[in-house]
């Protein structure tokens, strides 16, 4: 199984994390299922950048990003060009590494600023 190694986050995950991982499973799926409650406003369906990461180590490894994942990206706070929406990212054999970025654009959750 590939270990997932998430970066320390103030809010989400302040020690970081280091997880085993089932391939086949999104990234979003191992960190709800390992209590790194991340964004998901959309339901994981793809249809908002709540749930964006940054994969610093293992990018190659995760299934290519549609086109629709591509253009949803656009969208979000410090695009990177290691940026993955989680809810589409699948595990796969290789070991990664993955941040967490400091902000969202959901405004429910920022307040509505």
């Amino acid at each position: 199984m590939p270990q997932i190694v998430f970066l320390p986050h103030a809010k989400l995950c302040p020690d970081g994390a280091v997880v085993e991982a089932e391939a086949g499973k999104t990234l979003c799926d191992v960190m709800l299922e390992n209590d790194i409650h991340i964004e998901h406003a959309c339901e994981k369906s793809c249809a908002c950048t709540t749930c964006h990461v940054l994969v610093r180590e293992g990018i190659n490894s995760l299934n290519e990003a549609s086109e629709t994942e591509e253009d949803l990206l656009d969208k979000a706070w410090g695009l990177e060009a290691v940026s993955r929406l989680s809810c589409q990212a699948v595990v796969a054999d290789e070991d990664l590494v993955v941040e967490i970025p400091k902000y969202t654009i959901n405004h429910a959750s920022e307040g509505g600023h």
